[in-house]
């Protein structure tokens, strides 16, 4: 199954030497965006999304390869697969295997907080460092920043209870993938993972996205796991973000380790715009992390640099 598709013209009305000449002429006349969802059974807010979304478009049953089973409603892919997340490294390429194209991969997944709070976020994913839960060491996915950011402002459109946290979530964890990807997710633990608005919230957001043409795209450095900053960026101005590196993986760095981070962000995110936190660092800090930036070959932005939305 390929998502391009094609007008064919069968044209009988030339002839040549009393022979009917059939003339095909085909134009291929555009191209649909296929977006793999990703969705883990055993996974109850993954599960819980899957269902939000089956009830909300009238979806084709594209059957099974043994391992995975495939549904299609436009250009979103439901894929439903047998193992876990984490483990599952690649399922763009069981896809294709399968005959589907696909853009983008998005994993429908829990998020787990030991603070329990609710929450809904979406964050990129990759290792700046070890790989303690999936993918490589030290490897960065490719990141989606036009989807993923305007899955966050759909976060917070659609989003209609009090107390939830609503936010990016810096990059972390695995698997791996060849295609920009990103994780949403529902949160913090057991006593909301079940909540099942929550995932009809999410299922709003991802039939949803729409990735915008003219926002400026970033990488983000500094702040914290939750990346206040940068939330608050994406959600004011037309800037959509990348690949997110907190203030905890620059602790205690040298200059060519932080280098290859902020490198790695911008080449998997495709940008060379790097959106500081300055105000996570102290002065000294602060400083030395913007000289990198501009040794580096990258540029630093601020919200000046930004149209509102």
């Amino acid at each position: 199954m390929q998502s391009d598709f094609e007008i064919v013209i069968l044209i009988q009305s030339a002839l040549h030497c009393g022979m009917c000449v059939i003339l095909k002429y085909t134009f291929v006349i555009g191209t649909i965006m296929s977006r793999l969802l990703v969705c883990c059974p055993s996974d109850l807010p993954s599960k819980n999304m899957r269902d939000a979304l089956l009830n909300r478009c009238d979806w084709e049953d594209l059957g099974s390869d043994g391992r995975n089973s495939f549904e299609r409603c436009g250009d979103n892919i439901i894929m439903t697969i047998s193992d876990k997340h984490l483990e599952h490294d690649y399922p763009e390429r069981d896809a294709e295997a399968f005959g589907i194209h696909v853009d983008d991969v998005v994993f429908m997944s829990r998020h787990s907080a030991k603070s329990g709070t609710p929450a809904l976020t979406v964050h990129p994913i990759g290792n700046y460092h070890e790989n303690l839960y999936g993918g490589d060491a030290e490897h960065l996915v490719k990141a989606s920043p036009s989807l993923m950011s305007d899955a966050l402002r759909n976060i917070m459109r659609f989003n209609d209870t009090e107390g939830t946290q609503t936010c990016f979530e810096v990059t972390h964890h695995g698997p791996l993938s060849d295609k920009p990807t990103f994780f949403i997710e529902i949160g913090s633990d057991e006593s909301h993972w079940g909540n099942t608005h929550a995932a009809e919230i999410q299922a709003d957001v991802i039939m949803s996205m729409q990735p915008a043409e003219d926002h400026l795209i970033a990488i983000g450095v500094g702040g914290g796991h939750y990346a206040p900053r940068f939330t608050e960026a994406c959600c004011s101005y037309k800037v959509d973000f990348g690949h997110l590196i907190p203030n905890y993986q620059l602790e205690g760095r040298d200059d060519e380790d932080i280098v290859r981070m902020m490198t790695q962000a911008s080449d998997a995110s495709g940008t060379k715009l790097v959106y500081l936190h300055r105000k996570s660092m102290k002065k000294p800090e602060e400083r030395r992390i913007s000289s990198l930036i501009a040794s580096s070959g990258l540029e630093q932005v601020s919200s000046k640099d930004f149209e509102q939305l």
